[in-house]
């Protein structure tokens, strides 16, 4: 047994723990207890996983965890809980895997194992936020049984490792992985972000009819330096409206940004957002698209569906916000009807008489 091998798996136990820490501490607890793997001699400081209560409490939460990440929402409950407690599983499982006695390594250990620890539970916790806002169940238990099927597969790669003595799998898939959460970790932290802000604003602020909508008309000062771009006639705004995107042409997903109209009557709209720290403005022609308002459960959203097979795209709001996303479909369908109005002909100018 190397160094190498080592290091692989504490990886691999830290990664899973992130995922599903019970099923990890009992499939490993009932694997050495059964004996269908030795550690006493690799890895003797994992034999406390085989006691027989650490599997019987292990296999109770695994039970309990088994339906709560099943059911939309409670599991996100259950993964809020477990924001502290997954990465403080992981970092003891790797100090158990190590084994060293020096005091500093094993708090080195500790904080980079819980570290990747909270990497996985992050990317798990952020996936099932964002899989909640799918209307049936079955996205949910689909989800749940891929990462129990993960685990164990995980679970099954790290025996390869400690049979074999080859870490060379182990780490490049756990490897592959952890790149994998890094380069799309800010893509999901961007969609928890606004799905944790239409919760909170559907907590805090009910959804009212009865309202009058007001459509406010002013922007942010780095808003209007970005709105000149794409409005070079200085067209005073009609109204400016805060809202999220979702993901389409030139429009990032889950982003904070302004919807907004000039005074003209054209039938244009204007997203205007910071990405990556620039201010950015996206004018949209909606010659040839139809408004629609569609109440969610968390959320009021505003859809432009193209007629001519062009991107559609979804504006979001917090639900709370229905007398404004109505105000403005209202002022958007004002707009496209005064296009689809045909031009009135214009009078004939009279022929001067001829002279006879």
């Amino acid at each position: 047994m190397n160094t190498l091998e080592l290091l692989a798996v504490a990886l691999g136990f830290a990664s899973l723990a992130g995922i599903n820490l019970y099923l990890t501490v009992f499939a490993s607890g009932l694997a050495i207890q059964q004996h269908w793997i030795d550690v006493s001699q690799s890895y003797p400081e994992l034999a406390i996983l085989g006691h027989p209560a650490i599997v019987a409490i292990s296999g109770g939460l695994f039970f309990l965890q088994f339906f709560a990440d099943k059911v939309p929402w409670v599991d996100s409950l259950w993964d809020t809980v477990h924001t502290v407690i997954r990465p403080v599983g992981g970092a003891f499982l790797a100090v158990r895997v190590l084994g060293t006695p020096d005091p500093i390594f094993d708090v080195v250990t500790a904080l980079l194992a819980g570290g990747v620890t909270l990497m996985t539970h992050s990317a798990k916790a952020g996936t099932r936020l964002v899989v909640n806002h799918s209307p049936e169940p079955f996205s949910n238990i689909a989800v749940s049984v891929a990462e129990d099927v993960a685990v164990l597969g995980g679970l099954a790669l790290i025996k390869h490792t400690i049979v074999h003595s080859d870490p060379w799998l182990l780490l490049s898939v756990f490897g592959t992985i952890l790149l994998c959460i890094a380069y799309f970790g800010p893509k999901l932290f961007r969609a928890v972000k606004a799905n944790a802000w239409l919760i909170w604003k559907k907590l805090s602020l009910p959804a009212a009819d009865h309202l009058e909508a007001e459509l406010p008309a002013t922007l942010p000062h780095e808003l209007e330096i970005a709105l000149t771009s794409v409005n070079p006639e200085r067209e005073p705004i009609a109204w400016a409206v805060p809202c999220l995107s979702t993901s389409a042409r030139n429009i990032p997903g889950n982003c904070f940004g302004y919807l907004a109209a000039t005074k003209d009557p054209a039938p244009r709209l204007i997203f205007l957002a910071k990405r990556r720290f620039r201010p950015v403005a996206v004018a949209l022609d909606l010659a040839s698209y139809k408004v629609a308002h569609e109440p969610k459960f968390l959320s009021e959203n505003l859809v432009l569906y193209s007629l001519e097979k062009k991107p559609k795209y979804t504006f979001v709001f917090a639900r709370s916000q229905r007398p404004l996303v109505k105000g403005i479909a209202t002022s958007l369908r004002m707009r496209l009807g005064f296009l689809a109005q045909p031009a009135e002909p214009k009078a004939a100018t009279p022929e001067p008489a001829r002279a006879t």
